[in-house]
């Protein structure tokens, strides 16, 4: 019978750069990280969609994570990664400038969105992270792709 308090298990997170600015995802939600592949685009597809590619006989869709966070197109070159991520039931490959880092951290560390962000913020961004005068952003990836269902309905 001690009183000490519960000891939390810390956090890893892997963050990435898009657009001049950093992310975060726990890194138990990414599959693997690979180089930049062309994509085969898919008609009538959003326009963050760029296509599908073959992962190891796999169809894999690419979400330009850039433009799906309204940060702009990317211009895609060999220096770019596919971060091969696992989004509720589906597995898709998120386009990035750049993985940074692997943080291991507590969730004390994490600070709540800010109050003026809008509700469309807070959906994408759980909390932001500072962290060795870096500002990283903990993306939501649930709200990254939306469900195939409520879109349907």
């Amino acid at each position: 019978m001690s009183d000490l308090p519960s000891i939390e298990s810390p956090k890893e997170l892997i963050s990435f750069r898009v657009a001049d600015q950093e992310f975060c995802v726990d890194v138990m939600s990414v599959r693997e990280i690979r180089g930049w592949t062309p994509a085969t685009p898919l008609p009538h597809a959003p326009s963050h969609v760029l296509g599908v590619i073959n992962l190891r006989g796999a169809v894999l869709p690419i979400i330009d994570l850039g433009a799906r966070l309204s940060l702009g197109v990317t211009e895609t070159s060999a220096r770019n990664v596919i971060i091969v991520t696992h989004i509720g039931q589906r597995t898709v490959g998120l386009l990035v400038d750049a993985v940074s880092d692997i943080l291991t951290i507590s969730d004390d560390i994490i600070q709540q969105t800010p109050d003026v962000a809008s509700e469309t913020v807070r959906a994408f961004v759980k909390g932001v992270l500072a962290i060795d005068g870096r500002m990283i952003s903990l993306l939501s990836l649930e709200h990254v792709l939306p469900d195939v269902q409520a879109e349907a309905a």
